[in-house]
């Protein structure tokens, strides 16, 4: 008898077990149209380094499928047009309605994919993923999350770059910049020899110029004594600069002007860091020289350019070639690489 009464309690348990299990098993519907998150207001993309400290706030809207799920947020950015081919995510988190960062955090975001100190046009979204977990009064997704994305919204950004010094009426618009923030800018820049230049800090509208052999606030235009590519450097803590020709170019018999000057002058890439041109070009040899003279010169191979490497063959034809320079060294061991495509 014992026994029996034992058996009909496990059976009873048993059954209730059952029943509590159908009940937990909770369907899981979606809607017909799902709501997907939005994007409700974004802070100006106009970014200062002054203002590096400042939070700046995204707000949004919740995505709703229609269920319980655990939802990861992404808000993305692209250039406008580009369908999120390429996009940098700005921010994730499994919230949306208030995202908080500071202007220095987003700027070093964006510079990742946009330009410093240009105009850019943007497309933002916020890109939502749900997973439901089974065990938890839902059914799991599995290897298939669902995923739901806001309109978008395009605005201008302008990330700010490095501490810069503009060249205001040089005939094109270019910069020096200050890699430490130390006040010591440096960079390549174009020069016309009928086009006196002086320098502004965006930043503080400080004007330089000269002074005899110094530099100096609101000081005489820097007057170029020829056209072409010069390294400027400038230090205006202690008021010094200097203004060097920097001409690198092709030479060699495959060269319109064989070995004879002037070179096939080079465009230097700042986006690259490359020294470019598009040039066409006979059989024969060429190497790469410095302001038209052999103290500086390169040849080797593509991946191996040494001073007075070999010289370089090359068929005839219209080529672009990309030269990168890994040691620049006025004693005789320069060194880089080069790329050269026929187009």
């Amino acid at each position: 008898m014992k026994k029996n009464l034992i058996i009909f309690i496990t059976l009873i348990g048993l059954i209730s077990f059952l029943s509590s299990c159908e009940r937990d098993d909770t369907k899981v519907i979606i809607l017909e149209n799902p709501v997907a998150p939005t994007i409700i207001s974004l802070p100006s993309m106009s970014l200062a380094r002054a203002d590096g400290a400042t939070i700046l706030s995204f707000t949004g809207t919740p995505v709703d499928p229609g269920f319980i799920a655990s939802a990861t947020y992404f808000l993305e950015a692209c250039v406008h047009g580009n369908n999120f081919a390429d996009a940098v995510i700005i921010y994730t988190s499994v919230q949306d309605t208030l995202i908080k960062m500071a202007a220095s955090d987003l700027n070093a975001l964006l510079l990742k994919k946009f330009p410093a100190d240009v105009t850019t046009s943007v497309d933002f979204r916020i890109r939502s993923v749900l997973v439901v977990d089974a065990g938890t009064g839902a059914v799991g997704t599995g290897s298939n999350p669902l995923a739901y994305s806001s309109p978008i919204t395009t605005v201008n950004v302008k990330p700010y770059g490095f501490p810069r010094l503009d060249l205001i009426n040089s005939g094109i618009t270019q910069k020096i910049e200050s890699a430490l923030g130390d006040g010591k800018y440096t960079g390549f820049v174009k020069l016309d020899d009928t086009k006196p230049f002086t320098l502004e800090d965006p930043e503080t509208n400080t004007v330089y110029g000269t002074s005899g052999t110094a530099l100096a606030v609101n000081g005489t235009a820097f007057a170029p004594l020829k056209s072409g590519w010069h390294k400027l450097t400038v230090n205006t803590t202690a008021l010094t600069y200097t203004l060097e020709e920097h001409r690198i170019g092709l030479v060699g018999s495959a060269t319109p002007n064989g070995w004879d000057v002037p070179d096939q002058k080079m465009d230097w890439n700042a986006s690259t860091g490359t020294w470019d041109i598009t040039v066409t070009l006979v059989a024969g040899d060429i190497k790469f020289r410095l302001n038209d003279d052999w103290g500086w010169n390169l040849g080797g191979t593509t991946d191996n350019l040494v001073h007075n490497g070999s010289n370089i063959t090359v068929a005839a034809g219209n080529y672009t070639i990309k030269l990168t320079i890994t040691v620049f060294s006025p004693n005789g061991s320069e060194a880089g690489t080069y790329t050269i495509q026929k187009n």
